[in-house]
């Protein structure tokens, strides 16, 4: 009953900058947190990063200084800046909620392509 719909991703050289954004709509008034994802070909999916509802932020050392989390919750939306793109960030990015009070619910997007090159 929720749907998440990212948009943003792209084609970048290295050093440039792309900004995502994941918009949820549906039943969203209990949205935890909502995060960033990533999965390039060969590896596992990782969390990028995610903030709560109450501010809290999380990020990958492999992110930290040039990726920056942003949400507004009053249009439920979270977005991604990525700075200073290097190709190792090429991945397809998943935009994730979580959503519940006792019982909690993970919802995905679609994924969002984003493609560095050097």
């Amino acid at each position: 009953q929720v749907h998440l719909v990212e948009s943003g991703g792209g084609l970048v050289q290295a050093g440039g900058s792309l900004r995502l954004s994941c918009a949820a709509s549906g039943s969203t008034f209990n949205i935890n947190a909502m995060g960033w994802y990533r999965q390039a070909p060969g590896k596992q999916r990782e969390l990028v990063a995610a903030i709560t509802s109450g501010g809290s932020i999380k990020y990958a050392d492999s992110v930290k200084g040039r990726f920056t989390i942003s949400r507004d919750n009053a249009k439920n939306t979270v977005y991604l800046q990525m700075n200073s793109l290097k190709p190792e960030d090429t991945a397809v990015y998943y935009c994730n909620a979580e959503i519940g009070l006792y019982l909690k619910y993970d919802y995905w997007g679609q994924g969002t392509q984003v493609t560095v090159s050097s």
